[in-house]
């Protein structure tokens, strides 16, 4: 294979990093869409399988289950053993899942195939971002990731309109099969044109928190099954013995990372008071927004009657805004604190959701579920960016990565979370999603839980967030500032590594800390070749 250039000094304006850059897009741009295009063939899914609203919601949760799990373990592993070779792994691993997701016979074997999926998933998602800190000329590493999060929030942003027109075209099974392609184009140009890199002493200073990993996984997948088990089977053993175990795996988990000396997720970032309440905001905000996408695409098709293609392109307004806006709204962040717009956000969003519950039989898209998603959308685009500003900002420079990476993980867990149990809360039975009336009623009730929680939320950041907590003292080092601009998913706050700067000097050499290293940030170098 031949790597022209040496990893670290590679221009963003050369032939190579043009190659670099699209190839993280293109890689990331798979977990985009994937996120999103899923969501509207759920009712499709469910009637050509036969299948139950529980089988939609580990369609769901069982990727967000492994994803979330080991997104983290994912970017320790990149620094390792090689970013780019974990990078491809996860690519080829995606792809394979996707392939099995798209020739599922049953609900058994698509629900199997979209965990191991998030196993891909994991790999490629941090990888992503991990090949453009590694291989990038320090001067060009701002701009790199600036374009990537930009490119990737179009994926985003189109991922529904795609989704809708795959099912209402050649059929569900082609939202995962679009997956293949894309790899067998990312996979081959990786290898081909970018550098492998991985952190120098990683093999002498930091093991594998595998025990950490699995223990979470297990304590997660006991609590959602007890939770999407329970408005069928009661408050029966089938229930109540997985709830428990998944606490107890729970409390074990958190036992095993405190006694760890490499741990997953280190306990003692947490006790940074603005780290913990902002990633409390965080759940709150995630939630709500997991609970809102898994049932607002159920109802447009099951109530409304849209097709597919309606109801994905009805949700573009939320991801649209967010792509043009959300640099404007970091920037506002950054002049007027994180308080306001951790405040305001998730109100505009509680008041979007509410809006909501005006969509039912006969709906008018401009005049019902516009406006709600004007609103829900406007939400968003106040809230993400500050959120991760400040997320960033709790922690010094060489643990930015680490502390994205475990908002990014909160969020998801906090999604799965609420796929899982806002049916339970909302009354939604088994076959409810194949009843309009039934349906309809249901999502009357769920919208303003989600409402509820965002109001959580917005309480949690007027009580613990500081209006100052962007801005530096004078003479000090400026807070560590979010280097992606433009971002769109709705899973997920952005992954980002973090740019720190001081008054009156250049970027901080080295602060580019990445999910999995232990809070250390790559050498300036990208680390040791091969």
């Amino acid at each position: 294979m031949s790597e022209p250039s040496a990893p670290g000094g590679i221009r963003l304006t050369s032939a190579q990093g043009r190659w670099v850059l699209a190839t993280a897009v293109l890689g990331s741009g798979m977990a985009m869409l994937d996120s999103t295009v899923v969501n509207v063939a759920l009712p499709r899914i469910g009637e050509d399988l036969n299948a139950d609203l529980a089988v939609l919601q580990w369609t769901v949760t069982a990727y967000m289950l492994t994803l979330s799990s080991l997104i983290l373990l994912g970017g320790a592993l990149g620094d390792r053993f090689g970013r780019r070779r974990v990078f491809v792994i996860g690519v080829v691993w995606f792809a394979a899942a996707s392939l099995l997701c798209g020739l599922a016979p049953d609900a058994g074997v698509l629900v199997a195939a979209r965990a191991l999926q998030g196993i891909g998933g994991a790999l490629l998602t941090p990888g992503s971002l991990a090949l453009i800190q590694a291989v990038f000329h320090p001067d060009d590493r701002a701009r790199a990731v600036g374009a990537w999060s930009g490119l990737g929030g179009v994926a985003a942003a189109v991922g529904p309109f795609i989704g809708g027109w795959l099912v209402d075209g050649a059929g569900w099974r082609w939202v995962f099969f679009l997956n293949v392609p894309l790899a067998a184009v990312c996979a081959p140009v990786a290898l081909r044109h970018v550098p492998e890199t991985r952190e120098r002493d990683a093999a002498e200073r930091r093991g594998f928190d595998v025990p950490g990993a699995v223990l979470g996984a297990l304590a997660l997948a006991g609590v959602t099954y007890a939770l999407i088990a329970a408005p069928g089977g009661g408050a029966g053993p089938g229930v109540i013995v997985p709830a428990v175990a998944g606490v107890l795996l729970g409390v074990l988990f958190v036992h095993v990372e405190r006694r760890r000396k490499d741990p997953m997720l280190p306990p003692a970032i947490f006790g940074i008071r603005l780290f913990s309440a902002v990633n409390a905001v965080t759940v709150c905000v995630y939630a709500a927004f997991g609970g809102f996408f898994f049932l607002s695409v159920l109802q447009l098709q099951v109530v409304v009657g849209y097709s597919a293609l309606q109801a994905g392109t009805a949700l573009l307004p939320t991801t649209v805004l967010m792509l043009l806006l959300s640099a404007r709204s970091g920037q506002l962040g950054q002049r007027i604190g994180p308080r306001i717009p951790l405040t305001v956000g998730p109100l505009l969003c509680a008041g979007g959701m509410l809006l909501m519950t005006r969509v039912g039989r006969g709906a008018s898209y401009f005049t019902d579920v516009l406006p709600a998603l004007v609103v829900l959308g406007a939400g968003m685009v106040t809230l993400v960016a500050p959120l991760t500003s400040t997320v960033l900002a709790s922690v010094n420079v060489d643990r930015a990565g680490l502390a994205s990476g475990i908002n990014n993980a909160a969020a998801r867990a906090a999604s799965l979370m609420a796929v899982a149990a806002l049916p339970l809360l909302a009354g939604i039975g088994p076959e409810a999603y194949r009843s309009a009336d039934a349906f309809g009623a249901a999502f009357q009730r769920a919208m303003p839980l989600c409402a509820g929680i965002l109001v959580i939320g917005a309480l949690l950041a007027v009580l613990t967030v500081r209006t100052n907590v962007l801005r530096a003292a004078a003479g000090a080092e400026e807070p560590c500032r979010a280097e992606t601009t433009y971002h769109c998913g709705v899973s997920a706050p952005p992954l980002d590594p973090g740019e720190a700067t001081v008054r009156g000097a250049e970027r901080l050499p080295g602060s580019g800390g990445l999910p999995g290293t232990g809070g250390q940030p790559p050498r300036p170098a990208g680390g040791d070749t091969s």
